[in-house]
């Protein structure tokens, strides 16, 4: 079973422990128009890698690899993320199912779910936690 964590926790695991890692799984187009989480704090940088590949969001087929090149090792803690925390989960049982050790799901995503006007990164969420984050 893959741990679902606040955005909050998330931020507190990644400042004290070293060996851990955040992983945004969401598009390119994401990134760049969207923002990503600002680990600058952390003296980190989120891995960016896409667990489905814009535009025709197909599965990663090379979702596991990219991992591995971004030097993530199997006993690190990996904090996956996507927009709203379903593509992120998919991606840390991914993970896990390879063999890593400490996966986990950011609950609510970068954005969360939308309010009542449809717009998102205000209800839930790393963003409306007010969480570090930037334009890509």
């Amino acid at each position: 079973m893959i741990e679902d964590l606040a955005p909050r926790q998330v931020w507190e695991a990644l400042m004290s422990n070293p060996e851990s890692a955040l992983c945004d799984v969401r598009t390119n187009v994401e990134w760049s128009f969207v923002g990503i989480p600002d680990l600058t704090q952390t003296g980190k940088q989120p891995v960016l890698i896409q667990w489905q590949v814009f535009p025709t969001m197909q599965p990663n087929p090379k979702f596991i690899e990219a991992l591995a090149q971004a030097h993530i090792q199997p006993t690190d803690h990996i904090y996956f993320i996507c927009r709203s925390g379903a593509r992120s989960m998919a991606a840390a049982q991914a993970a896990k199912e390879a063999g890593y050790k400490f996966v986990h799901n950011v609950k609510d995503g970068f954005e969360g779910p939308p309010d009542a006007r449809n717009h998102r990164g205000l209800v839930a969420g790393w963003k409306a936690e007010g969480l570090p984050w930037k334009q890509g």
